[in-house]
């Protein structure tokens, strides 16, 4: 009979509950947020199966493969939808597709309407869109190991997928290995809480006042390498929650505390591997293979641990474009292959105890410390040290550009901004500043003026700001040479940042122009909310009418936004396009007028 003493002896894989004849085993939730098995001592005729069959007891007879070391390629899915869709380069994708196109079954976890996880299979290729992509917190298996073996009894053809420790109980849970068999496991740094993920998400409703209804973790949209969990709301509002903004990323990479007891001493790292494939993020890939490979879209690193597994892939390479690399090339980058979580750096305890009472934002702010609040002395130095070294470079030993820097940061009442917090103007040659005695220009990171790609150019860039007008700098900013923005009497242009333009962008504001996050704008842009004084003798007409962009937007060149235009997140307007109507998120419009050519499209810059 399975009993739990030490709950990092137990990796919650469900396996004893399905082995269980007489339905003896079920599981209960701890404060955690984790299940364990609990034995109903009068249905148990204690048969034994459930410690037979449990994989932590029996890891040393799970670990053996049938080759001497685990082959190592770097692998992208060709169809660049369904990469960008994936975690990393879209191999489960390949691996799944050759399954369903042999009429064979595919398992792997998926998300349910709570949001809880569930393993889940089926031989229908329209739900591999919801089997791919990790979900990062522990699945519930139970009935999943009993369903594979009755397919694989039935002759069926199978893959399934899951974290190391479920994939070894699936193997110990059918005795025998089947030809007709594919496991798939992944490096796994650790299983989080279901609990915790969520109060994460009861959060983000309660701050966005919406259902979430679509959650993506590691969207491709800003760049694989950030990390970004991208949620839509039942309101249409989107959030991209990037490594450096995220409550539950970081405190699960920097306070490892939502991790399951099991995982801070996982009896699953190392080789030989129990899976015939092993999939992951190729973390250090930028150093072992070239563009065509690692692009910031997402590079799997594919393990093949048995001959079987290396016979598969084999299958797969016309779908796949791949390069083997070197065995010793994956540790640097994947140190969860080897070791085990790292202990909890916050008091376990106290924060379980405090999740069942506080809300989220308060366990936030007492347990978890994001990169984009901390101010240390260390980091203040370096902020004025990188100050200091900026203008240098783009003053290169001219005095007076040295001085304007100079002045306009530290001596223009005008211009609030803040060197220590890493937020000050940069100023480069070739540009005139008009900023009246009474305008507000309101800087939060580093906004570069007039920077140029051809060092020689002399073509002038010009930034007003006349009295009684704000231009706020939410984040990082470039202004590209040759542009011209105007911010009129009274009028409010706000750019939240972490974005661009190119060359001879024209922004003219005369009321309010609002760029939102990671805007993008290329060659010849020209934004304006105004008609410049001139009127028509038509109903409802108004001279200024305001712009909004929304997030995430690529306004490619030579377009044009007209007075009173909204464009939703995500969206792309062609080159030359001239917009007078509003632009639906994810759309990609084109034309004078412009019109929508395609919808739900998707971009990483």
């Amino acid at each position: 009979m399975i009993q739990v003493t030490d709950k990092s002896r137990c990796c919650g894989c469900n396996a004893c509950g399905d082995v269980c004849p007489k339905d003896a085993i079920s599981f209960h939730i701890d404060i955690e947020g984790f299940w364990y098995p609990v034995v109903d001592k009068e249905r148990c005729i204690n048969c034994g199966l459930c410690d037979n069959v449990c994989p932590v007891i029996h890891v040393e007879e799970l670990k053996k493969n049938d080759l001497p070391q685990s082959e190592c390629h770097a692998a992208i899915h060709k169809n660049i939808e369904v990469r960008f869709d994936s975690t990393s380069g879209g191999l489960f994708s390949a691996l799944a597709e050759r399954t369903y196109k042999e009429g064979g079954y595919v398992g792997g976890a998926i998300f349910n309407e709570d949001y809880s996880v569930s393993h889940f299979i089926s031989n229908d290729k329209k739900d591999l869109a919801a089997l791919r992509s990790s979900k990062y917190l522990q699945s519930n298996a139970e009935g999943f190991y009993k369903l594979v073996r009755q397919l694989l009894k039935s002759g069926e053809k199978v893959l399934v997928c899951g974290t190391p420790c479920q994939m070894a109980a699936l193997r110990r849970f059918l005795v025998k290995d089947y030809d007709n068999l594919v496991i798939v496991d992944f490096i796994c740094l650790g299983v989080n809480s279901p609990k915790v993920f969520r109060k994460y998400l009861d959060y983000l409703e309660d701050r966005y006042q919406s259902k979430i209804v679509y959650f993506k973790a590691k969207n491709k949209e800003l760049g694989w390498r950030q990390l970004t969990s991208k949620v839509v709301f039942q309101n249409k509002q989107i959030l991209y929650d990037t490594k450096d903004t995220s409550f539950f990323t970081i405190g699960y990479l920097g306070t490892k505390v939502y991790s399951r007891p099991s995982c801070y001493d996982c009896q699953f790292k190392g080789f030989p591997r129990m899976a015939d494939i092993t999939v992951a993020d190729y973390w250090g890939a930028e150093h072992t293979v070239g563009k065509e490979l690692d692009n910031d879209m997402g590079t799997s690193l594919v393990m093949l641990n048995s001959q079987k597994g290396k016979s598969y892939f084999e299958t797969i390479k016309s779908t796949i474009i791949e390069k083997k690399v070197p065995f010793e090339s994956i540790l640097g980058g994947n140190r969860a292959l080897v070791q085990s979580l790292d202990a909890p750096l916050v008091d376990r305890v106290s924060f379980y105890e405090d999740l069942d009472t506080m809300p989220f934002q308060d366990i936030a702010a007492k347990y978890i410390r994001r990169p984009i609040d901390i101010l240390t002395w260390k980091r203040k130095l370096k902020n004025v040290l990188r100050f200091l070294w900026n203008i240098a470079s783009v003053s290169r030993f001219n005095l007076p550009l040295y001085w304007k820097n100079i002045r306009y940061n530290l001596f223009c009442k005008q211009v609030k901004c803040s060197i220590v917090r890493g937020a000050f103007i940069l100023i480069h040659r070739n540009t005139i500043l008009e900023i009246h005695p009474k305008a507000h220009v309101k800087v939060k990171g580093i906004f570069v003026i007039g920077q140029k790609r051809f060092s020689k150019s002399r073509l002038e860039t010009r930034l007003l700001v006349e009295n009684n007008a704000v231009l706020q700098i939410d984040n990082n900013f470039s202004l590209g040479y040759g542009s011209d923005v105007e911010v009129f009497k009274n009028a409010f242009l706000h750019i939240e940042g972490n974005g661009a333009t190119n060359i001879n962008a024209t922004i003219i504001c005369g009321e309010h122009i609002h760029l939102c996050d990671r805007v993008m704008l290329g060659r010849d842009i020209t934004i304006r909310d105004n008609n410049g004084n001139h009127y028509i003798a038509m109903r409802g007409y108004k001279d200024t009418r305001p712009v909004f962009i929304g997030q995430h937007a690529w306004l490619c060149e030579g377009a044009i936004i007209m007075p009173g235009v909204k464009i939703g997140d995500g969206a792309i307007i062609g080159a030359k396009s001239f917009v007078t109507q509003n632009v639906s998120a994810y759309s990609m419009v084109s034309g004078n007028p412009a019109q929508v050519i395609e919808e739900d499209v998707y971009w990483k810059y």
